[in-house]
């Protein structure tokens, strides 16, 4: 994970206490798009938190953004995200996983 991943793991873990949180830079896929040539990074982030119960999905991103403040005009110039509750996070795992192999007898 880059340095700058790392730093904002760091802040979205301290403020959802995620039980599951995932970081990517995409910053070198964007070399030469105009928000890269100022510095801002780009990124995108799974965050699976209690903290989402009970929200709409605007209002869990407008959380995060809220979180980020002013690193959102600075340090970052995009950010994909996916934001679920631990139950969501659940029921979608089964989903993501490969179906078993049957036994070659």
């Amino acid at each position: 994970m880059s340095e700058r991943a790392e730093w904002l793991a760091e802040i979205l873990r301290r403020g959802f206490a995620p039980t599951h949180l995932e970081v990517e830079d995409e910053s070198h896929r964007h070399r030469g798009h105009p928000g890269a040539a100022s510095g801002g990074g780009h990124f995108r982030a799974v965050i699976v938190s209690p903290a989402f119960q009970g929200l709409t999905a605007v209002a869990r991103q407008r959380a995060v953004y809220a979180l980020l403040g002013d690193a959102m005009r600075s340090t970052i110039h995009a950010l994909a995200l996916r934001t679920v509750t631990p139950d969501e996070w659940a029921r979608e795992a089964p989903a993501a996983q490969p179906a078993p192999v049957p036994d070659a007898d």
